[in-house]
């Protein structure tokens, strides 16, 4: 599922518009990205946890001439789901 296919159902589930959805669907992906970029998690109970790890640096190498080359530290964003979550995507009845 796209981004388009995934407004369209929301908006088909909610009974909002299109539009609406699409909005919707922004303001929660632009309010999980200012809460990471804070150092801050986003727990939804029953779907998961939204949170930045860190990576530290390492060695690693280049594949091309296979020398050792440093890798910096850096942060990643990263997704928990939850037990309600997984129990739902396991769950031998659904469709």
């Amino acid at each position: 599922m796209n981004k388009s296919e995934l407004i369209a159902q929301m908006a088909e589930k909610s009974g909002l518009s299109k539009k609406d959805s699409e909005k919707a669907l922004g303001a929660f992906l632009d309010t999980v990205v200012e809460t990471l970029k804070n150092g801050d998690k986003v727990s939804l109970v029953g779907f998961g946890t939204f949170e930045v790890r860190e990576r530290a640096a390492r060695t690693g190498l280049n594949p091309r001439t296979k020398e050792p080359i440093e890798i910096a530290a850096s942060k990643a964003p990263g997704f928990k789901a939850g037990k309600g979550f997984k129990d739902e995507v396991n769950n031998k009845n659904n469709k």
